[in-house]
């Protein structure tokens, strides 16, 4: 199970991501079952990684960044 240091984090992030009606709450969920990708936070965003190459970055208030084609940024375009 992933675990995040949120004292940083947006807490418009931290609603979208926790919260059981958030934008990104299935992809919290995907994360937790997904032992490839590991996420930090930086700048108040989350930087999530697959085997440790950076693929997406959520933030709070702008749109998210996806940096590489992943599973995982593909739920994403699917909210």
């Amino acid at each position: 199970m992933m675990t995040l240091d949120t004292t940083n984090m947006c807490s418009h992030l931290q609603q979208k991501l926790f919260e059981e009606d958030g934008e990104y709450h299935r992809l919290w969920l995907a994360m937790q079952n997904d032992e490839e990708l590991t996420a930090v936070v930086r700048s108040r965003q989350l930087h999530i990684y697959r085997n440790g190459k950076k693929v997406l970055v959520l933030a709070g208030k702008s749109a998210p960044k996806i940096l590489r084609e992943d599973a995982i940024c593909e739920m994403i375009e699917l909210i």
